[in-house]
């Protein structure tokens, strides 16, 4: 068992090990448990299983924090851990709440029924386990390599933060995607879904011999899966700046996203009440961005106050949305995701 003290990308295996053996309990439990049979999930449900989640999520934070603090691991960065992996974990809770919405147009254009919709988001999770992690592993090797690279993350954030604030959001076509437009000219799609399936074998319009045919609920699953990949883009570099840990990186943003499945059936009924959340996200970009600048400028800002700074915009965007919006409520009710 000596193996599992070496160590990959600055930690022992057995940390990714442990880790990953947990996320893997969870989603067994998930989909084998509360979730063993396709059902439609109601708002309540989904606040339940949520709160689970953000529970679950808080109680690993402390572990880690508890861990890193009594000398039993230390920091590739010199950061503190637990305020960091709380940083970048509420960060990209945060910013995922934008993924609800298109995530929602998803479900919608391919006719997704509610009761498949949760098994779809769950499955989806592995390829997101894999798909992170190869781009936070990339992103630390490139940031340990060339240290210079973070001051583009930098630049990028606070670009990005700029844009979101100015730019108003255009119109999203699901059917204009190129992912959609050529996985339907490459690949044989069936018309109609077959309950919770991804393929099946159906006569080829040719050939007449049955042959393995992707479902709208795999094309579904892979342009949602494509979705995240782009608001990987903002994300990653967001908690690259806060901390150059791979773990707290990669643990963040996962334990980030299990909870986002759940929550994503009491967003999608209410997406339309955050409608200003993403001029608060906006200027938590810019701010973790301006940050990168000032530590290697004045000298390092402490991390208990980029936690107070980007918990206080959140709380404040939400606060400030649903203010704005408390007479919408009834707006937006009937359009349910999926329906």
């Amino acid at each position: 068992m000596e193996f599992l003290a070496l160590e990959w990308v600055g930690k022992p295996l057995w940390m990714w090990g442990g880790f990953l053996a947990i996320v893997v309990a969870l989603l067994a439990f998930d989909l084998g448990v509360l979730n063993k049979t396709d059902k439609e999930m109601g708002i309540g449900e989904s606040l339940w299983l949520s709160a689970f989640y953000i529970g679950f999520a808080m109680l690993y934070g402390g572990a880690i924090w508890w861990a890193y603090d009594a000398g039993h691991i230390t920091t590739s960065d010199g950061t503190h851990a637990g305020i960091t992996y709380f940083t970048g974990f509420f960060i990209e809770k945060a910013l995922s709440i934008d993924n609800v919405f298109v995530i929602s147009l998803i479900f919608g254009y391919f006719a997704i029924p509610r009761k498949y919709q949760y098994r779809a988001l769950v499955w989806g999770i592995i390829a997101v386990i894999v798909l992170r992690g190869v781009m936070i592993g990339v992103g630390a090797a490139l940031v340990q390599e060339y240290s210079w690279i973070l001051y583009i993350f930098g630049a990028f954030l606070i670009a990005t933060g700029i844009k979101m604030l100015v730019v108003p959001e255009g119109e999203t076509d699901i059917s204009k995607n190129p992912v959609v437009r050529f996985m339907k000219k490459h690949m044989r799609v069936s018309d109609t879904l077959h309950d919770q399936r991804f393929f099946v074998r159906l006569p080829d319009s040719r050939t007449g011999k049955l042959a393995l045919t992707a479902t709208p609920l795999f094309l579904a699953l892979v342009v949602i899966n494509i979705a995240d990949l782009i608001f990987a883009v903002d994300s990653v570099p967001a908690i690259f700046a806060i901390t150059t840990d791979t773990f707290i990186v990669y643990t963040a943003n996962i334990m980030a996203i299990l909870g986002l499945r759940a929550l994503y059936f009491a967003l999608a009924a209410m997406v339309h009440r955050f409608e200003y959340l993403k001029y608060a996200l906006a200027l938590v970009l810019v701010f973790i961005g301006a940050k990168i600048f000032w530590n290697q400028i004045v000298g390092k800002l402490d991390p208990a106050i980029s936690l107070g700074v980007t918990l206080a915009l959140i709380a404040g965007g939400i606060v400030f949305s649903l203010y704005k919006t408390r007479g919408h409520a009834a707006h937006g009710a009937a359009a349910r995701p999926g329906e």
